[in-house]
């Protein structure tokens, strides 16, 4: 028997299992590549549609069941610009309405079947920002938080445990590396800081999430490369360290989810740009490295997963 996290009972209103689909690595390092990755066998294909743009540097949202989101980026410019991938089928369009700034690094996160985040970012001067926008599924109508981040960043994560609250850890404010992590409750978007933060002060971090049980703070920069992962019980927000990190210190990764199976974390750079994709299986966090990575060596741009309840 599967058992679903309350988080999501409550936020889909559903009594269903649990059942992922695949998840997503898209972009990175000039290309507008989105490689997938079927579950449970995590073989790989790639999409025959791409980004809009040969991109770096962008956020991601989810909508389980019906689409994942890939938001700003810098393609030689600093875009405003939100792909979108209507599940199953993985065909793209544009929104629209795009980011309310144009940004690159900055984050998402997404509240079961209710709204996805794109949080932070660097603008085109590398100024850090506190804006998180915020888009209402299904009709995908943005607004701008009144409070947005306490503290200015980009290069961070999100961590989702949907239907309950979202979380922006670590990253860079323009003066330095960060140990904070802040929490928006779901749905009031209402902002606290964890009195735990992580570890060490870190950037270019990665994230991935186990909705109902945890979120994970994967590899970046302390001033050298680290391969730490850090884990945030839910909904205590307890901070643990993984006696098992990433197979190799690297930044620049992006993370996605098999909702109560497994986390990955994939690409990245580590000393130079790599095809690498570790699996974290729930609740052992016990890794593994899929036989076969990313299409190309890269440093990810973003990661989302298709996953939802029948």
């Amino acid at each position: 028997m599967t058992l679903i996290p309350l988080g999501i009972l409550a936020a889909s209103g559903a009594g269903g299992i649990i059942v992922s689909v695949a998840g997503y690595f898209a972009g990175g390092s000039g290309t507008s590549t989105v490689d997938k990755f079927a579950f449970p066998a995590d073989t790989r294909t790639t999409l025959g549609t791409g980004l809009s743009s040969g991109n770096v540097g962008m956020g991601n949202m989810s909508n389980p069941n019906v689409a994942g989101y890939v938001s700003g980026g810098d393609s030689g410019s600093t875009l405003t610009t939100v792909d979108k991938f209507a599940f199953p089928a993985d065909t793209k369009s544009t929104l629209g309405t795009g980011l309310s700034s144009a940004v690159y690094y900055p984050a998402g996160m997404q509240n079961w079947q209710t709204a996805g985040y794109t949080m932070g970012g660097l603008n085109s001067s590398e100024t850090a920002m506190t804006t998180v926008n915020k888009f209402a599924f299904p009709g995908e109508s943005r607004t701008t938080l009144g409070i947005g981040l306490s503290n200015a960043r980009g290069l961070f994560t999100g961590l989702s445990n949907s239907g309950v609250a979202g979380y922006a850890a670590a990253g860079y404010d323009g003066g330095g590396r960060l140990t904070s992590v802040e929490k928006f409750a779901f749905p009031s978007d209402s902002r606290s800081i964890l009195a735990t933060g992580i570890s060490v002060a870190t950037d270019h971090v990665a994230g991935t999430s186990n909705s109902g049980v945890a979120g994970y703070v994967a590899g970046g920069s302390t001033g050298t490369f680290t391969a730490i992962v850090e884990k945030f019980a839910f909904p205590s927000d307890t901070r643990t360290t993984l006696g098992t990190g990433l197979s190799s210190a690297r930044r620049i990764c992006r993370g996605m989810s098999d909702y109560n199976v497994a986390g990955y974390i994939g690409g990245g750079k580590a000393g130079s740009n790599v095809t690498t994709v570790d699996k974290f299986a729930f609740p052992s966090d016990t890794r593994t490295t899929l036989g076969t990575g990313l299409s190309s060596a890269r440093e990810v741009g973003a990661g989302f997963e298709n996953s939802g309840t029948v």
